[in-house]
């Protein structure tokens, strides 16, 4: 698996999937929907879909933004 280079690509969808939902869970919990959410993000709902899909490309700005928001960070490490 590591030498097709699935493993990484695998480990990129998993943090994406508790990125989307840790996003999810935190706007549910201060009852903010997703047509608020864009509204404060200034974009369209559409958008705010693909940030809490995680099958979806979304960029670090976005997800920062989105995180700040819900008065989280969002916090890259490299290991």
């Amino acid at each position: 698996m590591k030498e097709e280079g699935w493993y990484e690509e695998a480990d990129e969808k998993v943090i994406m999937e508790v990125i989307a939902w840790q996003l999810s869970q935190a706007m549910e919990k201060k009852r903010i929907s997703k047509y608020t959410m864009a509204t404060r993000l200034k974009t369209s709902r559409t958008q705010v879909n693909r940030i809490l899909n995680a099958k979806s490309d979304v960029t670090l700005s976005s997800l920062q933004r989105a995180a700040t928001l819900i008065d989280r960070r969002l916090k890259i490490e490299l290991v």
